[in-house]
């Protein structure tokens, strides 16, 4: 059976910073790329970050450039995503997403999702 587990969400003030974990079983986690995809009430969910299977490639969306960092250990079958400097707009249910292709195409697992909330 394949689960993807998100941890890590939580409150936290505008500026502060918050790590998230996702870790997969059932799978080869070397086998995927990662990605995180944030989504507000009401909104779409939305791409924020990507990373390959070896971990040497990453991407971000414009609006976290700079603030976000994504990475992985494949040993631990473990992606993160380091969240500084947050605002009240990152405030969303974070999933993480595992995809067989590279770039992110359609991702074959997601995540149940973990709460983010920035208060101002």
């Amino acid at each position: 059976q394949v689960q993807l587990v998100e941890y890590g969400g939580g409150l936290v003030q505008a500026g502060g910073s918050l790590t998230l974990s996702c870790a997969l079983s059932g799978r080869t986690f070397s086998r995927y790329a990662m990605g995180w995809f944030p989504q507000a009430p009401g909104e779409e969910r939305e791409f924020v970050a990507s990373i390959s299977r070896s971990g040497s490639l990453t991407y971000y969306a414009d609006s976290v450039k700079g603030r976000f960092t994504i990475s992985r250990d494949n040993a631990k079958n473990t992606v993160w995503l380091q969240m500084n400097s947050l605002k009240s707009e990152d405030t969303a249910v974070y999933y993480c997403a595992a995809d067989s292709a590279w770039p992110l195409a359609r991702c074959d697992y997601w995540g149940q999702g973990t709460q983010v909330t920035v208060s101002s």
